[in-house]
């Protein structure tokens, strides 16, 4: 495994870290366990998760997977020997979650709290905002909406919340997820005016078939050191090549879940299959193949992936060993000049 320092930081990481949103939904506890003590065993140290998981997002399961992960610290005792992430959820029709779903200081503190209980631990290395409170392009929205809006919560309270996180022990470290250029360095400003901890991280999501991330957010990655945590390196899996020509195979998350169709537009199938050409070119796995891009961005800290069945974890987790050549990554550019972003 090879590790990284989170800039601002004394987080050293994985580039390989764990995802794991499928924990409660496709995964049960056993295989939970099975993949959290194999990937631990590789060299992974960084686990992500979030409030809200699994997904998809529903009352009888929600927090089933802080809930593995925290009987899975228990039992094993490996808790000093990882950097444990989650997330607070943001305002959305989650009221199952909490009745209000603002990122006021209330619902910062409520939030945490039922985490470190679910997790089975008094702090986490990393607590992220899982999504802002204003109206934004994430999850694959388009068109920004010019809204004239009164945000119910402004950063600042927000980020003073986190700040009383961070003095009480309960986090060592603060992020955001599915942000913005101009919510980054605005937190940035407002941070360094006001004396509050500084985020050191931003989880978004970015593949072959999306690189927005590139688009602003990678110069402020460069400059201010806030690096990208990657989730979706393989676009809901649709990379790894089982999708083309209409393929649903059994068991896998967008044959089971029809929401999963950010990645399924013609464009995107046309990329995807000249990405799994040019990786058939090369006798390269097309997953490993796209998860090695990301694993050699400069701008990613750790690259978050996830797996249903132990196979695909192991080869995902050995994506990490694959060094693309300069002539693989110059046809792989020239096919994102291509077809640019057709999944954003």
């Amino acid at each position: 495994m090879k590790y990284h320092k989170i800039p601002h930081s004394t987080l050293e990481v994985s580039k390989i870290s764990l995802g794991t949103m499928t924990f409660g939904e496709q995964n049960s506890q056993a295989d939970a366990f099975n993949q959290l003590d194999y990937a631990v065993e590789r060299g992974v140290n960084l686990i992500d998760t979030a409030e809200m998981y699994p997904v998809p997002p529903k009352a009888e399961t929600q927090g089933s997977t802080e809930e593995y992960i925290g009987n899975w610290l228990e039992k094993s005792g490996k808790r000093e020997k990882i950097v444990l992430a989650t997330k607070i959820a943001g305002p959305g029709r989650m009221s199952h979650i909490r009745d209000n779903m603002s990122l006021d200081r209330r619902n910062v503190h409520l939030a945490i709290d039922s985490s470190l209980q679910r997790l089975k631990t008094d702090y986490v290395d990393l607590y992220q905002i899982h999504w802002p409170q204003r109206t934004t392009n994430c999850f694959g929205q388009l068109n920004y909406p010019h809204l004239d809006e009164q945000q119910e919560v402004s950063l600042i309270e927000t980020l003073e919340a986190l700040a009383e996180l961070v003095k009480a022990g309960k986090t060592r470290y603060i992020g955001v997820s599915n942000e913005t250029p101009w919510g980054v360095m605005t937190l940035l400003r407002l941070a360094e005016k006001h004396d509050l901890p500084r985020i050191v991280s931003i989880q978004n999501p970015y593949n072959l078939l999306n690189r927005s991330f590139e688009i602003g957010l990678s110069e402020i990655s460069h400059h201010e050191g806030v690096e990208l945590l990657a989730y979706s390196p393989l676009a809901f899996g649709v990379l790894s090549g089982k999708y083309l020509n209409g393929a649903r195979p059994e068991g896998a998350r967008c044959s089971v879940f029809e929401r999963f169709v950010r990645y399924m537009n013609p464009q995107g199938e046309a990329a995807t299959q000249a990405y799994v050409d040019l990786a058939n070119k090369h006798s390269i796995d097309p997953a490993q193949m796209a998860l090695a891009f990301v694993n050699q961005r400069p701008f990613v800290a750790s690259n978050i992936i996830g797996a249903t069945t132990m196979p695909q974890l192991e080869a995902n987790i050995n994506s990490i060993d694959i060094e693309l050549s300069d002539d693989l990554m110059k046809e792989l550019l020239e096919i994102g000049t291509q077809y640019p972003n057709p999944c954003p």
